[in-house]
């Protein structure tokens, strides 16, 4: 088995659906692969929760059944190719945290689970130094895997693809400019169909300091984090360059697109399994002449059902 599932609870660590010591399972299955292979861990967002029936993560995004439960959900594991133990590029990590409830709740939640990643983090570190580990999460699950980068040890995490995420700017510099973040190299994907939602957010969530923005609508600049607009013609030229050809916006409104929007996942394996195409600098180029910082004009909203996980 490729996916190792493992949740944030009140009790810490543990296996999804297992009574069993996770470090004696989390050694066995980094001992199956070549010392040098990632290891991914994936986190999913708002409206979610392990063992939630229809609302856990492990039957929907995070599930290795090509189709989940849901019809429209589409398998991170499969997409990236976590499928067989022979040819799989490396070890993925389906990490689980209890999101469901309200968005305040579920942004608090997000906190503590970001703190078991960062010991999540540390006990692989430990287990195999040398192994690159790559985080990558959606919208609510960004927070998380940022809170964890300042608690993670330094040199531990590589790469991490933030997906339509939602948090603030202070939050993203803290994490990005701490030991472990400056040794990593950041990825946001986002999109103008997730405009409405990141004003949501700041409509709906006290900003940490005064005058921040939500970074989808205003990233900071920092030497280490590239955003790639996948609204943006230049962005999707310069991927298509690098022979990754991601379909143009197909809806106004979705904030699922990072991941459901054909060609994408393309991107992602290559950003994860094959860090050196596409290169960094060939990515950044066309992102500085497209300002990520806008505040567009939205029409009244119904806030709490902009967060339902069903995509649009």
């Amino acid at each position: 088995m490729t996916l190792l599932r493992i949740n944030a609870t009140k009790h810490g660590l543990e296996r999804h659906n297992s009574t069993a010591p996770l470090l004696p399972c989390l050694r066995q299955h980094l001992q199956r692969q070549p010392p040098t292979r990632p290891v991914v861990i994936m986190t999913h967002g708002f409206r979610f929760a392990p063992g939630a029936g229809a609302d856990c993560p492990h039957n929907h995004i995070l599930s290795l059944n090509k189709h989940p439960i849901h019809p429209k959900a589409l398998s991170w594991p499969c997409a990236l190719g976590l499928t067989t133990d022979s040819a799989a590029p490396g070890l993925g990590i389906a990490f689980g945290w209890p999101a469901l409830g309200s968005l305040w709740q579920a942004h608090t939640q997000a906190k503590q689970a970001g703190m078991m990643l960062a010991a999540l983090i540390t006990q692989i570190h430990a287990l195999t130094p040398q192994r690159p580990i790559h985080l990558m999460g959606h919208s609510l699950g960004a927070r998380v895997i940022l809170t964890a980068l300042p608690h993670a040890p330094t040199g531990s995490v590589h790469r991490l693809l933030l997906l339509a995420p939602a948090e603030y700017q202070s939050t993203t510099r803290a994490a990005l400019t701490s030991p472990a973040g400056r040794q990593a190299e950041a990825f946001m994907i986002t999109s103008g169909e997730n405009a409405l939602f990141d004003v949501a957010l700041e409509r709906l969530i006290a900003p940490p300091c005064a005058k921040d923005r939500v970074i989808g609508l205003s990233a900071p600049d920092l030497p280490n984090l590239t955003t790639l607009r996948l609204d943006c013609p230049a962005t999707l030229a310069a991927l298509a360059k690098c022979d990754l050809r991601i379909a143009p916006r197909q809806k106004g409104i979705c904030h699922w697109s990072v991941y459901l929007r054909p060609g994408v996942f393309d991107l992602y394996r290559a950003l994860l399994w094959h860090p050196q195409h596409p290169t960094l600098a060939a990515l950044r180029l066309p992102v500085k002449s497209h300002s990520p910082a806008f505040r567009p004009r939205v029409p009244a909203f119904q806030p709490l059902s902009l967060f339902r996980k069903a995509p649009s």
